[in-house]
């Protein structure tokens, strides 16, 4: 084995090590699923659904699913939903939360740089928070245009590296986040369109990361104490009555070259030709 092989399968120890740590001391009565695309906070999944369509009868793969929640909404909306994570923990507790609501996924447990499902298999391949932890994200964007039939697509939404609050908190929040996380830069589209035609990307949460402030300077909450990405799923429109100019305004950030680049995620989406 190389030496560049043995450091992944280094890097995939630790993220099973900590994914099935989180999976093991979570409830499935706590999942906040719905929120994950119905909060006002749901910025990114909310996006990706409406670009997504009717998902009746459509095969999708749900890579690096994690707990469950966007795997069970989308078999909710009538997709034939495949978990997939590199986490054994995490794709039994996705099952699970599946029948909690009374839907059935099928689990398969896998990294991301190699997805043991067949050729040409999917009709959509989503992947949220995943594509900053893979070791090879070149080989990660060649295996989705693999498993995607001709004229599916794909939908990925990531952490970019430019923010200074974010990177700062990045610093902080070392209980709650794997170290050898990629967040991603501009140059990761072009590697995606080797792989997909139409490529396209949208940003998300500038003046919104107001959020994040709050949580800190004024709820004291360190970041090591809570995960401000779930955390902001429980807020609501009557929490959120302060902020709402905030994200208003990144309606118009988000859309300006140079300073959409200061954004926390990045949306990306693609067709295989």
């Amino acid at each position: 084995m190389s030496t560049v092989n043995i450091a992944n399968e280094h890097i995939h120890g630790k993220e099973v090590d900590f994914h099935d740590a989180w999976a093991s001391s979570t409830r499935v009565e706590d999942v906040a699923m719905r929120e994950a695309f119905e909060a006002p906070t749901a910025f990114e999944n909310r996006f990706c659904l409406e670009q997504m369509g009717d998902l009746r009868g459509k095969k999708l793969l749900d890579i690096g699913a994690g707990l469950g929640e966007t795997s069970v909404y989308f078999a909710l909306k009538g997709a034939e939903v495949t978990t997939m994570d590199i986490s054994p923990g995490m794709v039994d507790f996705a099952l699970r939360l599946g029948k909690h609501h009374g839907v059935s996924l099928h689990g398969v447990v896998s990294a991301g740089e190699r997805l043991s499902v067949p050729d040409a298999s999917y009709d959509i391949v989503f992947s949220a928070n995943t594509v900053h932890h893979v070791t090879d994200k070149e080989q990660f964007f060649s295996e989705m245009q693999r498993v995607l039939r001709p004229g599916g697509k794909f939908f990925t939404w990531d952490p970019l590296a430019y923010n200074p609050i974010i990177n700062v908190y990045r610093k902080m929040a070392t209980q709650v986040r794997t170290e050898d996380e990629s967040p991603l830069t501009f140059d990761d589209l072009k590697t995606a369109g080797k792989y997909f035609k139409k490529v396209q990307h949208r940003e998300f949460w500038i003046s919104s990361l107001t959020l994040f402030l709050k949580y800190y300077l004024i709820d004291r909450l360190h970041p090591n104490q809570d995960r401000y990405w779930k955390r902001i799923l429980k807020e609501s429109e009557s929490t959120l009555w302060w902020w709402k100019p905030f994200a208003a305004f990144d309606g118009l950030l988000t859309r300006t070259p140079g300073v959409r680049r200061l954004a926390w995620n990045m949306v990306m989406w693609g067709e295989k030709a």
